[in-house]
């Protein structure tokens, strides 16, 4: 946990701008996996997180604004259940820690709430993302689960992140242990992607390498061959030379603060020569992007410019043809870039995404786009000094979208599908990092891992 004074302070922000009310903040619960008592990995919620820094199951924190009280409501654990785990400290020494004064049993939230209900005092909850939460809130405020949706406090949604969004020095160091872990997750992948290796057999590697750091994963590996396909989860497929390995990953600290960073890898020593002609695009865009990077900058705009540099590098090598920025603004690019460059990052690695991507990545003026490529931009506002964001282009060749454009002769001015065809079983490359954004510009987060072709190509013999 950090100082109690930390989370103190956020709490009386959070009241300052809800103003008045109660604030209802579910902890997340265990859940099982094919039964109650074989349970995944706990994952506090990171807004329950955030405020009271308390990383234990079965919590609910409450913030009574006009009375000035704060209760956190939970149980400890019995004798029968410490026989399983093992002696855990009361909850009074975390809420000691958290600068909580109120302690009550889990059961007395039910009554505080219905309460507030009776009295008609407004309660401020988040959008639920898990149906143990959703089936407690409609129990406790007698509303229905489509109540419960179309009741989802905005003005406590709109203050949340107008906190979160901005990092402290002490979640970007968490932040920067976070990237380190992941950076070793890097090297050790491209040390084990070699001819007749397996995805799950590197991907459990991985893993590993993240847990003894002393955290956990912030999302599932992402490792494949197919590097096509945006987000292609670890198979059984084994490594061949000629082939790439795309790796996206990332750790999460014991605080969960997370890492996020993606590298692409030749199987083989050596990138083939096509394969280095676009690793090279994508990395000049990759590029272009992290020096545009400063407060007032939209990132639509930093995302704009990245499709415009991988146009023109397309174009070079003959994949597309006509003016790079009008192709660009046609949406031709998008044959071989269909997400957006980046997204915020914290204790969620798209951070705060359970919020909603409209009012974490945009404004009441700057709407989010339904076209397809930026209707997947997780975030299109203004960059603000101290924003944790990530910057990813990346160039994916998916044969399943060739077909189905060229049927149609989509673009046909813009892109020489003849020429795309002969690069059909190319795969995909993706090189991301991350970054705080300065009141000059930005700042690399963790240590620098080599992203080169010459470098991706020696990581795989580092030590």
């Amino acid at each position: 946990m950090f100082a109690k004074e930390i989370y103190t302070a956020r709490r009386n922000k959070l009241k300052t701008d809800v103003g008045s009310g109660i604030i209802v903040l579910p902890g997340n619960d265990e859940v099982g996996m094919n039964y109650r008592d074989n349970i995944y990995h706990f994952r506090q919620d990171s807004t329950f997180l955030y405020f009271t820094g308390i990383d234990l199951p079965n919590l609910v924190f409450v913030i009574d604004i006009d009375n000035n009280t704060e209760s956190l409501f939970g149980d400890d654990l019995t004798v029968d259940q410490i026989v399983w785990t093992g002696p855990v400290a009361p909850l009074s020494v975390y809420t000691a820690k958290s600068g909580i004064d109120n302690l009550q049993s889990f059961s007395s939230v039910e009554t505080v709430l219905k309460k507030a209900v009776q009295q008609k005092r407004q309660v401020h909850f988040l959008n639920p993302y898990r149906g143990e939460i959703i089936v407690r809130m409609s129990e406790w405020l007698s509303m229905s689960y489509r109540e419960i949706q179309n009741n989802v406090s905005l003005v406590l949604t709109r203050a949340i992140i107008a906190q979160r969004s901005y990092k402290s020095s002490e979640e970007v160091a968490e932040i920067n242990k976070a990237v380190d872990a992941t950076a070793a997750m890097q090297i050790r992948a491209a040390q084990l992607s070699q001819q007749g290796t397996a995805e799950y057999e590197i991907a459990g590697e991985i893993e590993g390498v993240a847990v003894s750091s002393g955290g956990r994963l912030s999302f599932p590996v992402i490792l494949t061959v197919n590097g096509q396909y945006l987000h292609n989860h670890a198979g059984h497929n084994k490594l061949k030379n000629g082939q790439m390995l795309l790796v996206d990953c990332g750790a999460e600290t014991a605080m969960h603060y997370a890492g996020d960073m993606t590298r692409t890898f030749p199987v083989d020593k050596k990138f083939t020569a096509q394969q280095r002609e676009i690793y090279d695009i994508v990395l000049d865009a990759q590029q272009s992007a992290i020096t545009a990077l400063h407060p007032g900058k939209l990132f639509k705009e930093v995302h704009l410019l990245a499709c415009e540099k991988l146009a023109e590098g397309l174009k070079q090598i003959g994949l597309m043809k006509g003016d790079a920025k009008e192709a660009v603004a046609a949406g031709a690019h998008t044959l071989f870039f269909q997400c957006g460059l980046g997204h915020m990052m914290g204790l969620d690695v798209h951070d705060m995404e359970n919020l909603g991507e409209e009012y974490v990545g945009y404004t009441d003026t700057l709407k989010k786009s339904k076209e397809f490529g930026l209707k997947s931009l997780r975030l299109g506002k203004a960059l603000e000094e101290n924003f944790v964001i990530t910057v990813e282009p990346g160039i994916y060749i998916i044969p399943e979208l060739i077909d189905q454009w060229q049927a149609i002769r989509k673009h046909s001015d813009f892109i020489n599908y003849e020429k795309v065809n002969t690069y059909r079983s190319f795969g995909g490359i993706r090189i991301e990092e991350d970054f705080l954004i300065t009141p000059s510009g930005c700042q690399l987060l963790g240590k620098p891992l080599g992203k080169t072709a010459n470098e991706a190509e020696s990581l795989k013999i580092s030590e």
